[in-house]
């Protein structure tokens, strides 16, 4: 199986005073973003929220296919990735982390087999593989 999307990013002007302009193939995503949305808190998005979106989601597609082939029915998740920008020793910015934090209620299940299969889905997930970073997990399991 494979698949392709696509995003298109646009920016008028350069510097902290640009402006840019992302979206999705889907329209899913149609914001804007640039300095002042990234590290002045202003309407729009930035690439670490989407990011942390995209890891959020991945991952917890993943761990639900990872209940569903254990053979749990049943189930709620929700997890909230916090993705930190810092400074780059060596010149610039990198994304240094990102926090997965997990909240879970599977019937049937326990808390060891719930967190063995969220290990899993954390290491397995495709952003996961993707991001050069250290990604910490804590769960929630609610039984």
């Amino acid at each position: 199986m494979k698949t392709t999307n696509s995003a298109t990013a646009t920016y008028d002007g350069l510097g902290k005073s640009g402006k840019g302009h992302v979206k999705t193939k889907s329209g899913a995503l149609d914001h804007p973003y640039g300095f002042n949305t990234r590290f002045e808190d202003k309407p729009g998005t930035n690439p670490e929220e989407m990011i942390a979106a995209a890891h959020a989601s991945c991952f917890t597609m993943a761990l639900s296919i990872q209940l569903g082939n254990a053979g749990f029915e049943d189930g709620h998740l929700e997890t909230t990735a916090k993705v930190t920008l810092e400074d780059d020793p060596d010149g610039g910015f990198r994304v240094s982390k990102s926090a997965l934090t997990l909240t879970g209620k599977v019937a049937d299940a326990d808390q060891a087999k719930f967190e063995e299969l969220a290990k899993k889905a954390k290491e397995g997930c495709p952003i996961s593989k993707l991001l050069d970073c250290e990604i910490t997990l804590e769960t929630n399991f609610q039984g």
